[in-house]
């Protein structure tokens, strides 16, 4: 959803929001919060230049940021629950049963020690290791659109083994450490077993090797295209063993190589070379069809690969088109972070009215 401006029908678009809002008012169980938790929605969409509670509260016309502090950090309202409603109107509004669920994590820089899951650690914002936290999340793409549909903060074992230091923090003492992939299945299931409709999943190389995502996956019937390493060792039919995927993609011919275009990107339809190999799966993960997608680029040659998976037999062009649709989910932490303020969250503890993250 955009905020509104002068191409944009203000009234359409603000019964539009109220339709939307509409959906989670209820989790808010008294009036003030309610109306708060829309003034503070709006204040988000609009265009003023930071989203702190200061600002926000003046663009609702309030004297003082209290109201909204009360909000995020007093008032008692289920975040997990206002998410699982805002998933089913992602659902009624984009759902589509050929959608592709997205997988990815993104930090937000931090200074100090006292926000939650904060730490010295990689995150791709900076490109480097920086104080930061992060987040895993899960997005949803059909040819309707794409948005989020969930969200879960990655806490380090810094965190978790610091009893004090996360009780401090409001971190409910039922909470222990759990890796990003196994946060990154955590959601999965959480929207699959939810009846969320799709047919594919594609996420980077640091989820697509990992073999228990890939047998979820498998285990749900739901096609993958999942980025791994040039490192990554697959068996193919030509009965020579295990071999790196570069290994594999060095002994195709000129022939294997076809022209596509991934999806229509900011510059234009990004065309690159792909190939396919059957693959030969583990014995235990013998059912459906198993591939290896390679991409080249164009301009100099660099290599990607796809360990790939479908219930049902499928051509490359859909591969393809599922690898390309990755890129949604770095097109909505864009959004998120430049139009709508995601990396300028208010709080540092733990949501302490639900025991939820208020991501």
């Amino acid at each position: 959803m955009a905020a509104a401006s002068d191409s944009v029908d203000a009234e359409g678009w603000l019964a539009e929001f109220d339709c939307a809002f509409a959906r989670i008012a209820g989790r808010f169980g008294r009036v003030e919060p309610r109306r708060r938790a829309r003034a503070f929605l709006l204040g988000l969409l609009s265009d003023v230049d930071s989203r702190s509670c200061w600002q926000l509260a003046e663009q609702a016309g309030d004297a003082s940021p209290h109201g909204m502090q009360r909000l995020l950090g007093e008032a008692r309202w289920d975040a997990d629950a206002v998410r699982d409603d805002v998933r089913g109107y992602v659902v009624d509004e984009l759902g589509d049963p050929a959608a592709v669920l997205i997988l990815d994590d993104t930090g937000d820089l931090k200074k100090g020690v006292h926000s939650v899951g904060v730490q010295r650690q990689y995150t791709g914002t900076a490109g480097r290791i920086e104080n930061a936290q992060v987040a895993v999340f899960l997005a949803y793409a059909s040819a309707r659109g794409y948005t989020f549909i969930d969200r879960e903060i990655y806490l380090p074992r810094c965190w978790t083994d610091d009893a004090a230091r996360c009780a401090a923090a409001g971190v409910p003492e039922q909470v222990r450490f759990a890796t990003k992939i196994s946060l990154a299945r955590r959601m999965l299931a959480r929207a699959l077993d939810a009846g969320t409709p799709a047919a594919w999943c594609t996420a980077d190389e640091f989820y697509g090797g990992d073999r228990g995502l890939r047998r979820d996956l498998q285990a749900r019937g739901l096609g993958y295209v999942l980025a791994v390493a040039r490192s990554h060792r697959l068996t193919t039919c030509a009965g020579i063993g295990a071999q790196r995927a570069d290994q594999i993609a060095a002994g195709l011919s000129r022939r294997a190589w076809n022209r596509y275009s991934a999806a229509d990107g900011s510059k234009g339809w990004r065309e690159y070379d792909w190939a396919w190999v059957t693959i030969t799966p583990p014995e235990d993960e013998a059912a459906g069809h198993h591939w290896l997608l390679i991409r080249r680029s164009l301009c100099d040659g660099e290599l990607a690969f796809y360990r790939c998976f479908s219930p049902r037999p499928v051509g490359l062009p859909a591969l393809i088109r599922v690898a390309g649709t990755r890129w949604c989910v770095e097109t909505c932490f864009q959004t998120g972070k430049g139009a709508v303020g995601l990396d300028q969250h208010q709080l540092r503890r733990w949501d302490p009215g639900t025991g939820t993250p208020a991501w």
